[in-house]
This record gives structure tokens, C-alpha cells and sequence, in this order.
């Protein structure tokens, strides 16, 4: 009985009361919105979403350019040297360790949902970016590079941007692990509880949830989808809360093991059979056709990225129509992302101790779309095969079960495709659990004031709300209406990368000066503190 007492005191103790209480507020007022006035909120979230891309898409696709931009420098300036803690201090984890627990913890459980799926969008309503004929040649390998450009080095980019100063002001000047800290070179380390400060994190609590809970709508779609799949019924209400119910008791286990126990052990797994099932799936499919269209496709995202990068469809044939597309696939897939940065990015911040800037950029960007690229090769070639040669027709499906339910008809098409379809399964479940583990870590850190090692009990009040959350929205319908919700905060997000970014400038460049300004011995009024610091840390 003290035990759990103490740890209540624990979680009581360590609370952020007006983050908290504000995410758990909106959480609340959401699930409300939905189930009493479910139409009207799904069509004031579609409407602001419409209105964001229509008159706003320029601008997502300026940030994350510029974004790709910077972090392109702190990977081959001088700055890339500078190690996340003291100059000589060892990483937290090892290599394989940090790069599983980053992967699988970023968009891995999104990368297993689409990788079937996108492509076969993409080959039959084609982007008007490639000029092609819909089902053509021509249109499957733009809908492979399309596939490259939206989840390649753009998807990681706004991660790591997020993440890097906040492990910056956190291990070099014991700063707190939240998204506000950020904020350090313009209101100080010890002015992070003002208004500003609260507002930023409170916003991302409410991306984070957002964004989480709408995850595990797709994964759980994508089960439900695999049983009506495998045995020719529909599954009605309770079947659908028990699955939900089933991956929220998953996660929560893993919650109170920790990140060694936990998100470090699942991730290794992840890896392991993600690695497996794309190298059966490539050997047992078409691999000649995987690799030369794969190859293809990646030269056109290699030559062409920059004017993708920038493409909007206007002045194009097509008018709205063109504007629509990119706004449903680019401009979607941007905000998303950005609203998916909080939690993230405050994740690879809290794993990325000991790292030099340079590991964790080339780490979260360059590393992770060198796995990624494969993934969509083979799945999406393997896709698009298979409807090209009749052997399934995937569009059917999909049209008919959804995005979730593309990978099934594939994976029988193929040899072994029983153990396929069940290794699918599994990963996109494990992959989901590293995902959720680590969102509710984040909620815990930016709930209470930006801790290290939140409360178990923190975390799993996070887990079991957004999977209550997840289970009403499913029954109800309102899925779409919350990834909605999500991605309207990734226009707020995208700022709020820019500011990440500007802090890094600001810090790295005063450190260099402090630097320079220490070796000519020159004293400069108000740098002591800082210095003092510097030198503790060292």
C-alpha cells in the first residue's frame, strides 16, 4: 500500500498542472465534439483543413524545404561536431539501439500501413507533376518516386530539426526535455514557465494525442480489415473495441518496463522483422521488376527532388484539380509530419545524450530514408506487379476495405504469402507499440515540466486515454475528423520548427564566438555565466 502511495505522490508531485490539465481537457472535449455532433465536427475539421492546403500550401512546402536546407548544413559544417552533453561524454545507447528505437518510434508504423498502398494510388490517379498516362509504365514509376519524395529525407527532416536543440539546452545546460525549451535564446531557461512557454507545449500535448490516437485507428482498421479478409465476415462494434483495447494493453505493458526494458527490446524485434519480411517479399515477388523500376523511380526523386519540392500545380492543366492532388498527398503528408514533431522530436532529444549533431541528423534523416526507400521499392513495385499482370486486383480491394486492406490480396499473390501476411500483421502491431511507447514518454515529459523519467503512472494514464480515445472515434466514425484535427496543428508546427531551427543558429553560433572569444582572451560583460557553464558540463 506504500508503494502505490508513493508512487501517486509521485505522479502528483511532478504534474504540470495547466499542461496537463489542458491536454486532458481538450481530450475530453474532442471526444464530446465527435460523438454528439459528429457530422458537424468532421466537416469543420475537413473545411479548415481545405482552406489550410488551398491557401496555404506554399508555405508548408517553403518551411520544409528551407528545413531540409539547414539540416543539410549541420550535417557538413563545423556545428555537426558539437556532442549533445559534454565534449567527452559517451552516447546513451548503442548504435543499433539508437537507430531501432529512433525508426521504429517515427513514422515505422505508418511506413508498414501505406507501403502496400500509396504507390497503387499513385499509379492510378497520378500526380500531375509526372505527366503520365493513369496505369501506365510511365505513371508506376512516378508513383514509386512519389512515394520516395514523401516519405524519404522530408518526412525525418522536421524530427530532428525539433529535437536537436532541446537535447542541446538540456545536456549541455540541464535545461528541461519539453518542446517550449526551444524558446531558451529569446526568454532564458529560467523563464520557460511564461504564457508563451506554456502555450507550446500545450499545443503539442494536443498534436501529440491527435496525431497518436488516429495511428492507432489505422492499425486497428488494418486488423479488423485482415479478419473480414480472412474470414468473409464483418466485425461489428465490440470486435473493434476489444482490438483497440488489445494494442492499448500492449503499449502499457511496455510503458512500465521503461525505454531499456521496453521501447529498446521491441525496437530490435521491429528491426529484425521489418528487415526479414522486406527481403522475403522482395526475393518471393518480382524482384527483376522491383529493382529496375525501384531504380527508376529513384533517380527521378534524386534528379527532380528540388522541383518537386516546390511544385504547387499552378498554372497547370487541371486548375483545381492539380491543387487538390497536392494538397491531399504533398501538402497532407507536411502537415502531418510536422504535427507528428512534437512527440518525435522530443523522442530522439531524450535518446540522443552523447551524440554529435551530425550522428543524430544523418542518423534520423539520412540513415532512416536509406531504409525506407527499399520498403517502398519492393512493397509498392510488388503492388503494382500484381495489378499490372492481373494477378489481384489491389485497387478493388482498397476501394472496397480501405487503404488498410492493400497489403493482404499482395502478399497472396506471393509464395508463402499466409506467413507474409501474418509477419505483416505483427510488425505493423510491434512497430505500433514502439510508436504509442514513445508518444506517451513525450506526454509524460511535457505534462510535468519536462522530466527525464516520468512517473509510470504519468505514462500510463497517457495510454489508456488515447486508446479510450481511440476505441469511441473508431465506433463513432471519427477517425478521419481527428487525423484532421492533428494535421491542422501542423501549421502552428511548421513555425514552431522554423523558431527550432533559429535556436540552434543562435546557440552553435554563440558558442563558436564564446570560443573564439576564449582562445584571444578577451572578457565579454554578461558571457561569464554562460561560460561557467560550458565548462561544468565539460
Amino acid at each position: 500500500m506504500s508503494r502505490l502511495q508513493n508512487a501517486w505522490d509521485e505522479f502528483t508531485t511532478e504534474l504540470d498542472y495547466v499542461v496537463f490539465g489542458a491536454g486532458v481537457l481538450v481530450t475530453a472535449l474532442t471526444v464530446l465534439g465527435f460523438v454528439f455532433r459528429q457530422e458537424a465536427t468532421a466537416d469543420l475539421m475537413d473545411s479548415i483543413n481545405e482552406f489550410l492546403w488551398s491557401n496555404f500550401g506554399w508555405a508548408y512546402l517553403l518551411i520544409m524545404f528551407a528545413l531540409i536546407v539547414f539540416v543539410g548544413f549541420l550535417i557538413f559544417s563545423p556545428w555537426g561536431n558539437i556532442t549533445l552533453g559534454g565534449d567527452d561524454e559517451e552516447p546513451a545507447f548503442r548504435f543499433p539501439a539508437y537507430f531501432a528505437m529512433l525508426y521504429s518510434a517515427g513514422i515505422a508504423a505508418g511506413i508498414v500501413f501505406w507501403g502496400p498502398a500509396e504507390a497503387i494510388f499513385h499509379y492510378d490517379t497520378v500526380s500531375p507533376f509526372l505527366n503520365a498516362g493513369s496505369q501506365t509504365p510511365e505513371a508506376a514509376v512516378g508513383a514509386i518516386q512519389y512515394t520516395f519524395f514523401h516519405w524519404g529525407i522530408s518526412a525525418w527532416t522536421a524530427y530532428v530539426v525539433l529535437g536537436i536543440p532541446i537535447a542541446y539546452y538540456g545536456y549541455r545546460y540541464d535545461a528541461p526535455l519539453r518542446i517550449s525549451t526551444i524558446l531558451a535564446p529569446w526568454i532564458g531557461l529560467d523563464n520557460l514557465d511564461r504564457p508563451v512557454a506554456k502555450l507550446v507545449d500545450i499545443l503539442a500535448v494536443f498534436a501529440t494525442i491527435g496525431g497518436v490516437a488516429a495511428t492507432l485507428g489505422f492499425v486497428g482498421n488494418q486488423f479488423l480489415t485482415g479478419l473480414e479478409w480472412t474470414t468473409g465476415t464483418s466485425v461489428g462494434d465490440l470486435t473493434t473495441v476489444l482490438v483497440i483495447t488489445g494494442l492499448t494493453v500492449a503499449f502499457t505493458v511496455s510503458v512500465t518496463l521503461g525505454v531499456q526494458k521496453g521501447i529498446r527490446r521491441i525496437s530490435y524485434f521491429n528491426l529484425v522483422l521489418f528487415l526479414v519480411l522486406l527481403v522475403s517479399t522482395l526475393v518471393l515477388g518480382p524482384t527483376q521488376y522491383i529493382l529496375s523500376v525501384g531504380t527508376q523511380a529513384l533517380g527521378g526523386y534524386i534528379n527532380e527532388f528540388i522541383t518537386m519540392s516546390f511544385y504547387t500545380g499552378v498554372g497547370a492543366a487541371g486548375g483545381g484539380s492539380v491543387a487538390d492532388w497536392i494538397g491531399e498527398w504533398t501538402v497532407f503528408y507536411w502537415a502531418w509530419w510536422f504535427s507528428w514533431a512534437p512527440f518525435v522530436g522530443l523522442f530522439i532529444a531524450r535518446i540522443s545524450r552523447g551524440r554529435t549533431v551530425r550522428q543524430v541528423a544523418v542518423t534520423g534523416v539520412v540513415a532512416s530514408t536509406g531504409v525506407t526507400i527499399p520498403w517502398f521499392a519492393t512493397m509498392g513495385g510488388s503492388a503494382i506487379f500484381a495489378q499490372q499482370r492481373g494477378q489481384a486486383d489491389i485497387l478493388a480491394v482498397v476501394s472496397e476495405l480501405g487503404e488498410g486492406g492493400a497489403g493482404y490480396p499482395l502478399f497472396e499473390t506471393l509464395p508463402l504469402g499466409g506467413a507474409l501476411a501474418a509477419m505483416f500483421l505483427v510488425l505493423v502491431t510491434t512497430f505500433f507499440v514502439t510508436s504509442a511507447d514513445s508518444s506517451t514518454l513525450a506526454l509524460g515529459m511535457l505534462t510535468t515540466g519536462g522530466a527525464r523519467e516520468p512517473s509510470t503512472i504519468n505514462r500510463v494514464v497517457w495510454g489508456l486515454l488515447i486508446g479510450a480515445l481511440a476505441s469511441l472515434l473508431m465506433v463513432t466514425g471519427g477517425v478521419d475528423a481527428l487525423q484532421a484535427a492533428a494535421i491542422i496543428t501542423g501549421g502552428p508546427f511548421a513555425i514552431i520548427t522554423l523558431v527550432a531551427a533559429v535556436s540552434v543558429a543562435l546557440a552553435f553560433g554563440d558558442r563558436e564566438s564564446m570560443f573564439l572569444r576564449e582562445e584571444d582572451d578577451v572578457s565579454v560583460p554578461g558571457s561569464d555565466d554562460v561560460i561557467d557553464k560550458e565548462v561544468a558540463d565539460d
